[in-house]
């Protein structure tokens, strides 16, 4: 993270935000790993272990919020180098969360039908700011994250819009850049230099005030989908020009893919480094480290 300290900044900040060890600026990352559970003993030592410049990991070691990662384990895993982010979702709600036992009933809407214990919330919803997403912007500013990484922007095009009378497309978009930008102003406010970075739904680049409230953008399936299939259709297209055309914008690209034949991990890593953006090839239930991104030859 790209900082100049001083003894004044120091002082009220968190022990984790000490640390003196050398991090890579967010837009030369090439490599990080992206962990969501399973992790060993429910510790981060693992993830220090790895050898990757940045690891994207959950707030919470198992979805609740007794199990937040303390601000001292964060650091361990920032001493080690890392760049270090905090994984949430933001247009949606997983049933195991603790949230999800005392969030009132109308704000949340129809299942999302790959993953049958989430349904999708009404993120507009002043209340859903204030019961769920304040809190985990605080808890990620109190553990010492270097930023977020925010899931479920998607939810824009995945909420059914019978259950949102007077609702569109268009207009659930533009929520949805509200939302982040929101998030982007109250955390960069508390820290500044806090990083802010949405999962897929690049095309939210077109909407005002976007570009500006985040620091780069997460993607999945740009090369390949879950698991080995070569991502060819339209849409995959259409996402890497708009991830590129953010690169260009200086934000950082964290693109995901789900493989595990050697030759399409290699393909991926390829593609990343043709590409200029940081890579990460791993499987879907991101259960595990994964291993370094090793480039096959560059006609890939």
């Amino acid at each position: 993270m790209r900082r100049l300290w001083t003894a004044v900044m120091l002082a009220g900040l968190p022990a984790a935000l000490t640390s003196c060890a050398p991090r890579v600026p967010l837009t030369e990352v090439r490599s990080f790993t992206y962990v969501l559970q399973n992790y060993p003993g429910g510790r981060l030592d693992a993830v220090a272990r790895a050898p990757h410049q940045l690891a994207i990991v959950d707030l919470s070691r198992d979805g609740t919020t007794a199990g937040y990662f303390s601000a001292k384990e964060v650091a361990k895993v920032r001493d080690s180098g890392k760049t270090v982010l905090a994984y949430f979702e933001i247009g949606s709600i997983e049933r195991f969360r603790t949230e999800a036992r005392t969030l009132p009933a109308d704000l949340r809407l129809n299942r999302w039908l790959d993953w049958p214990e989430e349904h999708f919330v009404r993120y507009w919803d002043s209340r859903w700011w204030d019961l769920v997403l304040r809190p985990r912007v605080d808890q990620a500013l109190r553990a010492g994250f270097d930023g977020v990484y925010l899931d479920t922007p998607l939810a824009y095009e995945e909420i059914h819009l019978d259950r949102v009378p007077g609702e569109t497309r268009a207009s659930l978009a533009r929520r949805m850049n509200e939302l982040i930008v929101k998030i982007s102003r109250y955390a960069k406010k508390a820290r500044p230099g806090f990083l802010v970075v949405p999962q897929n739904s690049p095309e939210l680049r077109l909407q005002p005030g976007y570009v500006e409230a985040i620091d780069g953008i997460g993607m999945e399936e740009l090369f390949f989908r879950a698991t080995g299939r070569p991502c060819t259709t339209g849409w995959c297209a259409e996402n890497l020009a708009h991830a590129l055309a953010l690169r260009r914008l200086g934000k950082a690209v964290l693109a995901t893919d789900y493989a595990t034949r050697p030759a399409d991990v290699a393909a991926a890593c390829a593609r990343y480094r043709r590409h200029g953006i940081a890579g990460n090839v791993t499987v879907v239930d991101l259960d595990r480290v994964s291993p370094l991104c090793t480039a096959a030859k560059e006609g890939a």
